[in-house]
């Protein structure tokens, strides 16, 4: 089953385009990467499916029901959760307060329910001894893992993620990619734009190539990453 699709997606800002005719789908329980050099259009591409961005052209689709003209938090409603490349919580509410504000007006949880479902989130993503601690305080990877959390909170059926691993040691890499690859495992959907292709390649099952706002290619990673197109765009290799 198709969770969400992007059909004919365009969008300009004058001469720019930061997507022109863009065309895919992420099914149920999916995993879907998306690469390209700076100024691709990936995190525009992002802004467009969580509705921050309306397209001049063509339509988002979440469970095959046409959501292009929707707010965010509608489509955040809908089971559309996203993590940002630059994390910003709420640096004077603690870890916990964090996800609960994410749970109660994110996901719509009632008050009764949003505290356990929370604690649960903090258990999954490693920050259950941190949940009293000050988020503005918090070292990168915690960071990143609150940014998770809060995606988490909403109840999401498809998760966007932003570059979640860029600037993280090897180590704190491999702790993030664990747990994303155990909440994928769960039959959460991803989409996840990402330039540490290791930890990238390690959970998806395809690879979307975006340059200059046009979809190159979508496929299995190996084939994506042989193509010589992708080895000429993305990685500066002479085809």
């Amino acid at each position: 089953m198709t969770i969400l699709s992007l059909e004919g997606v365009s969008k300009s800002f004058g001469a720019l385009k930061v997507a022109d005719d863009v065309t895919f789908a992420v099914e149920a329980g999916e995993a879907v990467g998306i690469i390209g050099p700076n100024g691709a259009g990936k995190s525009s591409l992002f802004n467009l499916v969580t509705g921050t961005l309306q397209p001049d052209a063509g339509r988002i689709l979440l469970d095959g029901r046409d959501v292009t003209a929707e707010t965010p938090m509608q489509r955040c409603a809908s089971g559309v959760g996203r993590s940002f490349q630059i994390p910003q919580p709420f640096g004077h509410l603690s870890v916990y307060e964090n996800l609960l504000v994410a749970a109660r007006f994110g996901g719509g949880m009632t008050a009764a329910e949003a505290p356990d479902a929370c604690m649960a989130i903090l258990a999954r993503t490693g920050l259950a001894r941190l949940a009293d601690r000050p988020a503005g305080g918090l070292p990168l990877l915690n960071r990143k893992r609150l940014e998770l959390a809060r995606a988490m909170a909403t109840r999401p059926r498809v998760i966007l993620l932003d570059e979640i691993a860029g600037g993280l040691t090897d180590g704190e890499c491999a702790e993030l990619v664990a747990t994303i690859r155990a909440i994928h495992a769960e039959g959460t959907a991803i989409l996840w734009i990402e330039h540490v292709l290791h930890a990238l390649t390690s959970v998806v099952s395809r690879l979307a190539v975006l340059n200059f706002g046009r979809l190159l290619m979508i496929g299995p990673p190996a084939e994506v990453m042989a193509a010589p197109q992708v080895r000429e765009i993305y990685l500066g290799i002479e085809a």
